[in-house]
């Protein structure tokens, strides 16, 4: 009695908006096999019992009473509601048993079909599921009945196997016969409806519950047998027992069915998530064609997106947990309704939410939706009258581009999210050269950072020169030549080293080289100075100014002689503790830049507010400077805007001597690029330093040909 035991069609419970289903994983071949194995047996058997004029179910009060006990049944099932009924009892199954064993396999069928037509006309658009169940039920119950054949027992309406004649010798048929039902139906169960990609939650509960579907076969079956063969009249009584069993089934099943729900949003949770992303990547290798046929490039793509609050624990801080509880009720009811066709939610967790589209054409379409999801949440959203605008950072993967399992999809997409998060960007696709976790990029960081032990790591300087000729300063640019791969490029192994944690090593050896270089520079009479960069991480790190600071005096180097380039970036985080750490450093006498002006999202007031002394504008507007007369404007406008607060203005990525004479125009400062010089190593950078003496550097004649720094 199938339709009653399914392992792998478990809903989860119902919140305020539906819960999505847990599905399964398509297995069209084994379904087929199954209704065509079914029908050809139950029409071999029939017919052969119409051919031998045996009757196909017993009648008088014990057809009747047996009439009445599977109406209850029904009766009972469809009263469980639509939902309960489907994810598993056990009263159908053992009242089959029962019949199989007294009246043998063709009655059984019968009762089985008779519940599975009666319930699933109660759910008219599951017919198909029901078809499926009943198949399955007769399968079984034609394996048990093969059990009973190998005892010698052959039971039909008109040879009955009565009670009378049981002694213990019987035990074993019975048992047998239940365990092959039992066995047979499960495993159809599992190779039709169950999902790759692991055991699932509800899958191995529903191990837990097929135990107690046994225990109840093998305890109440035979008492219902008995009860038929000496008090046929007393069989409705044994409803009692069998709805108990369902109930004590059911609660077994809605406990299993919470592991998967969020208890907060009444959303499904991680390992919901996991294993129905198991499921889509089951559909979408199932899309590409059958056997031999199926390659990545044919299956159909599945798309994760992971969405987290920014920000979201100034919140809790600031309003209290319980606030902040009922701020994520309206988040998860906002993605709720967000959601395009298809797409289901899940609360991984704090204040992290994860969307799966199981059908996904592309990493575009996905970002779009992600796009869309995140503007959904940035709506002002009421709280105890206080209006609160949230923002939201989102990532994507997609299926089987940048993984092909769950967990390598919601890792990749998780990375992708704090790509967006560090870029301010909305949504970002993952990116396998912005990924420090993939297996090559974990063997180059473990090589930079024994490169760093070792000392390989080297700093190329390029300098910065004002219009008449005095050199500014020079630029320290890190620079690393791999033994194996040969040069690496800066902004791959700096990104490794920013979100790795190896950065404070890196910029502790890059200050303390570059430092170290500066010291011999002033021994041989070389005063000038070096600028370094810096990361956020490192601007945001406690005691970062007083450990510069230590770096300086231990060194003997004049604090003045040492630059710090920061970037934007810093400010978007915590702008305060940034302010802070900056007025620390040049509380210490040290000079502050700030790098690729223009390109991050910092505001006016922001700016006026950091300690810096300069301003470098970002190669991307200098190089179309001439061609373009919006970036000519931003240039003009930033170096209007930089003299105005009193800082210096450096113009980097100069090229070519129009923009030169462009920059000189605008009343520029100082410029550095190719046209100047590119970045040279320790012994080259000297050799240039002495060269231009105290004349100065002299722009030639004729203007370099196009590079990049």
């Amino acid at each position: 009695m199938e339709p009653t035991e399914s392992a792998g069609a478990a809903r989860l419970p119902r919140s305020s908006a539906a819960a999505p289903v847990l599905p399964t994983s398509p297995a069209p071949i084994v379904r087929w096999a199954v209704l065509v194995g079914a029908a050809a047996v139950l029409a071999a058997g029939v017919g052969r019992l119409l051919d031998e004029g045996d009757a196909l179910f017993p009648g008088g009060r014990i057809g009747w009473a047996l009439a009445v006990l599977t109406g209850i049944i029904v009766g009972h099932l469809v009263a469980m509601g639509r939902d309960r009924w489907w994810g598993g009892t056990g009263s159908g199954a053992a009242l089959v048993l029962a019949v199989l064993l007294l009246f043998g396999w063709v009655p059984a069928v019968l009762v089985s079909l008779a519940v599975v037509v009666l319930v699933g006309a109660a759910r008219r658009h599951r017919w198909w599921q029901a078809g499926l169940h009943g198949a399955i039920d007769i399968l079984g119950i034609g394996a048990g009945a093969l059990s009973l054949d190998l005892f010698g027992i052959h039971p039909s309406v008109a040879r009955p196997w009565s009670t009378s004649g049981w002694d213990w010798s019987a035990l074993p048929a019975v048992i047998v016969t239940a365990l092959a039902y039992l066995t047979a139906t499960r495993v159809l169960l599992w190779a039709a409806f169950a999902p790759r990609g692991g055991l699932p939650t509800v899958a191995r509960t529903a191990l837990v519950r097929q135990g107690l579907v046994g225990a109840a076969l093998l305890g109440i079956s035979p008492l219902i047998l008995v009860v038929a063969c000496d008090q046929p009249a007393l069989l409705p009584l044994f409803a009692v027992p069998l709805i108990a069993l369902d109930s004590t089934l059911w609660i077994v099943h809605a406990r299993a069915e919470e592991q998967l729900r969020d208890p907060l949003t009444g959303l499904p949770n991680r390992q919901w998530l996991l294993e129905r992303t198991w499921s889509a990547i089951d559909t979408a290798r199932g899309a590409g064609g059958g056997p031999g046929e199926s390659t990545p490039a044919s299956w159909g793509r599945v798309g994760l997106i992971l969405i987290d609050l920014d920000k979201f624990r100034s919140v809790n801080d600031t309003l209290g947990h319980l606030a902040g509880d009922r701020l994520l009720l309206q988040v998860a009811d906002r993605l709720r309704l967000a959601l395009p066709r298809g797409a289901e939610a899940a609360r991984l967790g704090g204040d992290e939410f994860a969307v799966l589209l199981p059908a996904c054409d592309s990493a575009t379409r996905a970002q779009r939706i992600a796009r869309t999801l995140v503007a959904a949440l940035g709506s002002p959203l009421n709280l105890d009258g206080l209006t609160l605008v949230l923002e939201a950072s989102a990532g994507v993967s997609i299926f089987p581009e940048h993984a092909s399992d769950a967990e390598g999809l919601l890792r990749r997409a998780d990375v992708a999210m704090y790509q967006a998060k560090r870029d301010r960007s909305g949504a970002e696709v993952y990116e396998a050269t912005r990924d420090a976790n993939t297996p090559d990029r974990l063997g180059l960081l473990g090589d930079l950072r024994r490169a760093l032990d070792a000392g390989d790591v080297e700093l190329h300087y390029q300098p910065k020169v004002r219009f008449d000729g005095q050199v500014a300063g020079l630029e320290a640019l890190v620079r690393w030549e791999h033994r194996e791969r040969g040069r690496v490029n800066p902004e791959e192994f700096i990104a490794m080293a920013e979100t790795s944690g190896l950065m404070p090593q890196l910029t502790e050896y890059v200050l303390d080289t570059a430092l170290a270089q500066i010291a011999r520079w002033r021994a041989m009479g070389l005063d000038v100075p070096v600028a370094v960069n810096v990361s956020p991480r490192d601007v945001h790190s406690p005691g970062f100014a007083g450990a510069v600071a230590a770096r300086l005096s231990r060194h003997q180097v004049p604090p003045g002689s040492l630059q710090l380039e920061i970037t934007e970036h810093v400010l978007l985080e915590d702008p305060q503790r940034a302010a802070d750490t900056l007025n620390g450093l040049t509380g210490h006498g040290v000079k502050m830049s700030l790098d690729d002006f223009g390109t991050g999202y910092s505001s006016l007031v922001h700016l006026r507010r950091l300690p810096v002394s300069e301003l470098k504008i970002d190669r991307s507007f200098v190089a179309r400077l001439i061609a373009d007369a919006e970036d000519a404007e931003i240039v003009r406008c930033t170096i209007d805007l930089a003299h105005s607060l009193g800082l210096m203005v450096v113009a980097e990525g100069v090229e070519d001597d129009e923009t030169w004479e462009r920059l000189r125009d605008l009343r520029c400062d100082a410029v550095q690029g190719w046209l100047v010089a590119a970045a040279m190593p320790e012994q080259e950078a000297t050799q240039w330093l002495r060269a231009r003496g105290e004349r100065g550097w002299q722009r030639p004649a004729a203007a370099l040909p196009a590079k990049h720094a």
